[in-house]
């Protein structure tokens, strides 16, 4: 396989290049790491919130968008789909990279983890990077700064100047597009969380309404789980049967059936204290070849009528 970092870096140069079609920015820090404004100071958009999915996944995913309804509204939807599940989504895109620095603070996905691939996902798929160019997308308020840079190079063992940080707040369109794109993510996820081999799992398609970009990021951070929990779809091809498939989804959590903005202010924001069985996707289908075909959940339109403020139209 070649190098994930180098896929995803071919994406960066096209953001770089159409960076005023897509509503982005672009700037060099002093240490010459390059970040990319998805959504800070720029409005971004739904291809760019695209285009960041296909780097977040190293170019292993193609993403697409169609108009569906959720409790009688046209909301955009995004799907995601892969033949290489394992390296898209947990060696690329899963947000495993808790980047914090004196002065700046962000969630990072992307194929830079799979340079430092300490993570166990890496272990199981015996895969490990080498490249001199990196890129790490940030889920952040904060425009990341040459410190936060540092701390990737460093971690990556590359040079600053290697390093593109695309960064957008979780309030933002790119925000919303991103965080769709992660159903498939997620089910993968879990079922390797479940102990199934990640090598046996052959393609992964999914899909889920984009929410409508909130005023502040604690409501984003609520409407974009529900999303996933609630409007999430997800079908998975697997080699091998199993008896857990069910455990996959949102409704293996004892507080499913909120909306995550109560789940998380009941917890005053402390999400260590979410149970993990609580983020999955509403609905999948598993596919086992040569096997059974299995459909387990159902999705909660309600639910999302109420969190993304659908019902708050005057009539």
């Amino acid at each position: 396989m070649e190098s994930l970092n180098r896929m995803a870096i071919e994406l960066v140069d096209e953001a770089l290049e159409f960076a005023e079609e897509l509503n982005v920015g672009a700037h060099e820090l002093e240490n010459e790491a390059t970040v990319l404004d998805f959504g800070l100071e720029f409005n971004g958009g739904i291809e760019a919130g695209l285009l960041c999915t296909e780097i977040q996944t190293a170019g292993l995913a193609t993403p697409g968008r169609d108009l569906g309804e959720v409790g009688g509204a046209p909301v955009p939807y995004i799907e995601l789909s892969t033949d290489q599940p394992g390296l898209a989504y947990l060696c690329s895109q899963k947000a495993g990279w808790e980047l914090q620095t004196e002065d700046f603070e962000g969630l990072g996905s992307g194929p830079a983890r799979a340079l430092v691939a300490e993570e166990q996902e890496f272990r199981q798929l015996q895969y490990t990077d080498a490249f001199d160019l990196t890129a790490l997308t940030l889920e952040t308020a904060q425009m990341p700064t040459a410190a936060a840079a540092e701390a990737v190079a460093s971690r990556a063992e590359i040079e600053p100047s290697g390093v593109f940080l695309l960064a957008y707040p979780t309030a933002s369109v790119v925000g919303s597009v991103t965080n769709a794109a992660r159903v498939g993510e997620l089910a993968t996820f879990n079922l390797t969380e479940l102990g199934y081999d990640p090598l046996d799992i052959v393609s992964v398609t999914g899909r889920a309404p984009v929410p409508p970009v909130a005023s502040d990021e604690e409501t984003a951070i609520g409407r974009t789980n529900d999303a996933i929990a609630y409007g999430g779809t997800a079908h998975l091809v697997v080699r091998e049967p199993f008896d857990g498939f069910e455990q996959l989804l949102s409704t293996a959590g004892e507080e499913y059936g909120r909306p995550f903005v109560e789940i998380f202010d009941d917890q005053e924001w402390s999400f260590e204290e979410t149970a993990a069985d609580l983020f999955g996707p509403a609905k999948v289908t598993v596919d086992v070849l040569g096997g059974g075909t299995y459909v387990y959940g159902e999705t909660r339109e309600d639910i999302l009528v109420e969190s993304f403020g659908l019902d708050e139209n005057p009539a």
